[in-house]
């Protein structure tokens, strides 16, 4: 009784409106019937110690639509298992009712239909609301940033993260860790970090050159809460130079450090700690199988693989919490710890319904400051979105198909790559798409759309490269994001094959041709770690071909066979 009814209480109460149409009051009025602020926020307060988790904001100050993936496919141990149900099989799991808010928080089956219903979701300023709430229940709650803040749209890069750091200063976090921050490159970096009046963690970030922890960012950092000694353990995304350009930042190093981890939680339960709490970014696999061989810890706030759990996972004594991403939810878990021992715990995954929460003043006046300057750039519509656009599952989402057809014209090629990059907003059926849309999708400090030649045989060496680094059965070896997208070429992919074995079928689809290996193909894509990479910004590539579209459809991609 310490999750699930929390979660699901609003949902139980109301019955699904469907038919709902537009974007505007409609769906504020529709979401207001069957969801009330006191309902979000109910809890029952339990213990002496409160955690606040947020992560995976990805830059995103204002509300949005986000679809949760449709296919999210574990490997090994985790085949079948949390995070890797979906649909109406995660709402059996959890015991969501079909059509309520849970239904539409939590999982992607008629989303463009109870979006309309239930509206957008997130906006820092309605997650100040919550955490000003939860403070005010709890005084000394500790509210800790997973990372992945300061990334990922236009106010973002045109101020580099400025205008995240400012508002993060207003909600006053504890700690954060990173990952996507270090592409601002090191210099910069350091100047934010130097800005923020919270602490800066990563017990992996190591300087590179000495291979000792880097000075710039602590290990762990201690808290006094309910009259507990806490220690915060922060660790950043594991595998930042291999999954982003490590010349942006060649003076660290990183990597998951599994037994400085294990010596670093010995270290602070020698000093007395009550709580350990990691504040990670590994990504959900890779916590769980930490949790497995890290003793000590107690608490691990789960980031980096954009998962929302409405009920903390178990493993031994440790509890992982996964909060989602783009600002939809913020976690509240409530502890009872005595004696250096967590006795119990409540935990409430808080659904951001955006036009049921009250907005912060002092937030949102702080938010529409900093995007003033750019008001009319984000607001120019380029195009409309005939169907859903959505990011998300582990092969294909309509926003990269959209992309991967932008760059194929826009660039004259026959194959296109883009990343399988987890973040970015949706778009539903007859929605204005403006510049913010696309660059919230976009946007990266290493944007360059490259166009070049590539053989048949080393596009089957980057497929495979890739395959291994999501589907490795081992997940200290999956890499992050999810398989790279691909355009104007059809593959399957078996899963359960080793290494180098499992891209067969490649096909040039205009063509209908198997690719060969000797010939070489005109392929485009973008976000290549490679330093000195040239070709316009992805941005305006996407920006030019909407432009000339217009109204744009994105059919279904049928052109991945996936065995598991």
């Amino acid at each position: 009784m310490i999750s699930r009814r929390d979660f699901l209480q609003a949902a139980m109460a109301t019955s699904a409106i469907y038919g709902a149409s537009g974007f505007g009051n409609w769906g504020r009025l529709a979401a207001q019937q069957v969801l009330t602020q006191d309902q979000l926020l109910e809890f029952e307060t339990f213990g002496n110690v409160s955690l606040i988790h947020l992560t995976d904001i990805h830059a995103q100050l204002v509300p949005i639509y986000f679809r949760e993936p449709e296919i999210n496919i574990g490997v090994g141990a985790n085949k079948g298992e949390v995070p890797h149900i979906t649909g109406a099989d995660f709402r059996r799991l959890y015991g969501i009712e079909d059509g309520s808010p849970s239904h539409y928080a939590l999982t992607y089956d008629d989303f463009a239909a109870l979006g309309k219903t239930y509206g957008r979701m997130g906006g820092l300023d309605r997650i100040a609301t919550v955490v000003k709430a939860i403070r005010a229940a709890r005084p000394d709650a500790l509210l800790l940033d997973g990372g992945d803040t300061w990334h990922g749209s236009y106010g973002c890069y045109h101020t580099a993260g400025q205008d995240v750091v400012n508002a993060m200063s207003l909600l006053k976090p504890d700690a954060m860790t990173f990952h996507w921050e270090f592409t601002l490159g090191t210099e910069r970096l350091l100047e934010l970090v130097g800005q923020v009046p919270f602490a800066s963690l990563g017990q992996n970030i190591f300087d590179a050159e000495w291979d000792e922890p880097a000075e710039a960012f602590k290990p762990y950092e201690w808290f006094e809460a309910g009259g507990q000694k806490i220690a915060v353990i922060g660790q950043a995304f594991p595998y930042m130079p291999i999954a982003n350009p490590g010349w942006m930042f060649p003076e660290y190093s990183f990597g998951i450090r599994e037994e400085t981890m294990q010596e670093t939680v010995d270290t602070v339960r020698g000093e007395g700690a009550d709580l350990v709490v990691l504040l990670s970014h590994n990504g959900f696999d890779v916590d769980k199988q930490m949790a497995g061989r890290v003793t000590g810890i107690d608490v691990i706030l789960s980031g980096h693989t954009h998962d929302a759990l409405p009920e903390p996972y178990v493993v031994g004594d440790t509890i992982i919490i996964a909060t989602g991403s783009n600002g939809k939810f913020v976690s509240r878990v409530d502890l009872d710890v005595r004696d250096g021992k967590m006795m119990g715990f409540r935990h409430k995954l808080i659904p951001i319904f955006s036009d049921v929460i009250e907005p912060d003043a002092e937030m949102a006046a702080q938010v529409a400051a900093d995007r003033e300057p750019y008001k009319a750039e984000l607001e120019e519509v380029l195009g409309t979105a005939d169907g859903l656009l959505y990011r998300r599952g582990n092969f294909n989402g309509t926003w990269d198909d959209l992309i991967c057809d932008a760059l194929l014209e826009e660039r004259d090629a026959e194959i296109a790559l883009s990343p399988g990059v987890r973040w970015g907003p949706s778009i539903l059926p007859g929605q204005p798409i403006t510049r913010e849309d696309v660059w919230n999708v976009t946007s990266m400090t290493y944007p360059n759309a490259y166009r070049t030649e590539m053989s048949g045989e080393f596009l089957k060496i980057v497929m495979e490269d890739v395959a291994d680094n999501i589907f490795n059965p081992n997940p200290y070896y999956q890499q992050g994001g999810d398989m790279v997208r691909v355009g104007g070429m059809g593959y399957r992919i078996e899963l359960s094959k080793p290494q180098g074995q499992r891209i067969s079928d490649m096909t040039l689809l205009k063509t209908g041709e198997a690719i060969d290996p000797a010939r070489n193909y005109v392929v485009a894509g973008w976000a290549s770690v490679n330093e000195g990479t040239e070709g316009p910004p992805i941005w305006d590539v996407v920006e030019a071909w909407l432009k000339r579209n217009g109204t744009v459809t994105v059919g279904q991609n049928t052109s991945v066979e996936v065995i598991e």
